[in-house]
């Protein structure tokens, strides 16, 4: 028992645990939801249990390639012995269920849609036959989803529609998610073509991938920009993540593993951007 929670515990990536958990959070007390039970319930199931389900069964159906990979085994990526495979599994049920029918009992029509968006995506990006992350374009699409979705149905539980500013930030997260798996297929492209794997920078090449990155970003920042007041700042935040990107605009497929730098970089960016988006919006709740 104390060797399968520790497995199940590395397997959903505590390091990435706030990754969900703030956007569902933050967007549900800026729509206009408060500290009720709602918002504890639906933290605490983007903050573990969405996390296990995501990363259990991405660990779980990637085993194969995941032993060709020198980055797994550690934060970022476990290798789960075969033995575990079906407990792993069984855990991502019985963990994140109870918590789903919460959620979805207590939801209106809209965030319920969100919501089964969002476990659509986690299930389809590395089940069996649907296999969305050997998908060129769609597995950016897909993880991107992973990400934004916790906001949009924090938002709709809130009982607040989507306008035109939310959309523009949604919109802008949304590339931000996209160009972030793509900066981190960009290291996966030999191991994932000695396994006969497709992602988009298997397709693109590296140097393709790196500057469609770099261009997500930049979008990304432009549509913060169309927001109103102290919120257009946030559009600065798209910076450190560019600079991230540059070194890597003219790198060759052959020395793509050189490009894991970046994403460790990317990893503790997210903490400091996190940090300063989260001061940017006390500043904006204590003015308004």
């Amino acid at each position: 028992m104390t060797q399968l929670l520790k497995s199940l515990t590395l397997t959903s990536r505590p390091v990435s645990w706030i990754n969900t958990a703030y956007p569902f959070a933050a967007a549900y007390l800026l729509a206009g939801g408060g500290l009720d039970w709602l918002w504890i319930v639906g933290t605490i199931f983007f903050l573990v249990p969405y996390n296990l389900v995501m990363y259990g069964i991405n660990d779980v159906f990637d085993y194969e390639s995941d032993l060709r990979n020198p980055r797994k085994g550690g934060a970022e990526g476990a290798l789960l012995e075969r033995a575990v495979h079906r407990k792993v599994l069984w855990a991502c049920a019985i963990v994140a269920l109870p918590f789903l029918l919460v959620l979805l009992w207590g939801g209106n029509a809209e965030a319920n849609l969100a919501l089964s968006i969002s476990v659509f995506a986690l299930l389809a990006y590395s089940a069996p036959r649907l296999r969305f992350k050997e998908r060129p374009f769609l597995d950016s699409v897909t993880s991107a989803t992973h990400f934004v979705s916790p906001g949009v149905y924090g938002w709709l539980l809130a009982d607040s529609s989507l306008g035109g500013a939310a959309l523009a930030a949604f919109g802008a997260f949304f590339l931000w998610g996209m160009a972030s798996h793509a900066l981190g297929a960009i290291q996966d492209i030999e191991p994932d073509r000695q396994a006969g794997l497709g992602s988009i920078a298997t397709v693109l090449g590296a140097q393709t991938t790196a500057r469609l990155v770099a261009v997500w970003y930049v979008i990304a920042a432009i549509l913060v920009l169309f927001l109103s007041g102290a919120e257009r700042w946030a559009a600065v935040l798209a910076l450190p993540y560019l600079l991230n990107v540059l070194p890597y605009l003219n790198l060759s497929d052959q020395d793509s593993a050189r490009a894991h730098r970046g994403w460790v970089r990317f990893l503790w960016l997210n903490y400091l951007c996190g940090f300063l988006l989260t001061m940017l919006l006390i500043y904006i709740a204590l003015t308004q």
